[in-house]
């Protein structure tokens, strides 16, 4: 086994996946693992940047947040919403929504709006003895980017 390989003994949490790569660094989530609320933040974008279709195994996985990219914005930030949201409440079990905003990235360059921003704020759905206490959970963000298709 090479030096600084994570090994089982290094896993502390019930909720873990291998670690994505970081955007523009490729082979950076080689050989790491995710835990906890950041395996939770991980999955949710792994959801919400996967087209419908694309997993042959689950193919209502993921969310078609692509369908809206070429909308009017008055008609594609309510249907993105929904889609987040539907995807979300199927595709991730441990959270409760507390809100989702998506608004395009507007910049100066040729490609401004043709990139989404959205943020989806959760919380853990806790239970002690079987009575939920997600209120009592600290709210958690994620901000996930979504490109032009």
């Amino acid at each position: 086994m090479s030096i600084g390989a994570i090994t089982l003994a290094d896993i502390t949490s019930a909720d873990w996946s291998m670690a994505l790569d970081t955007q523009g660094v490729p082979g950076s989530g080689i050989g790491n693992i995710v835990q906890g609320l950041a395996d939770v933040n991980q999955c949710i974008q792994i959801i919400l940047t996967t087209s419908k279709g694309s997993d042959p195994l689950r193919p209502t996985f993921g969310a078609d947040v692509w369908r809206y990219i070429d909308a009017p914005i008055n008609a594609a930030i309510p249907a993105i919403v929904r889609e987040v949201t539907e995807a979300i409440l199927r595709w991730e079990p441990r959270v409760t929504l507390v809100s989702i905003n998506a608004a395009p990235i507007l910049g100066g360059d040729a490609q401004a709006g043709a990139h989404l921003n959205i943020w989806v704020t959760w919380r853990l759905k806790l239970t002690i003895n079987g009575t939920r206490t997600s209120p009592l959970a600290q709210p958690q963000s994620i901000l996930v980017t979504i490109p032009a298709h």
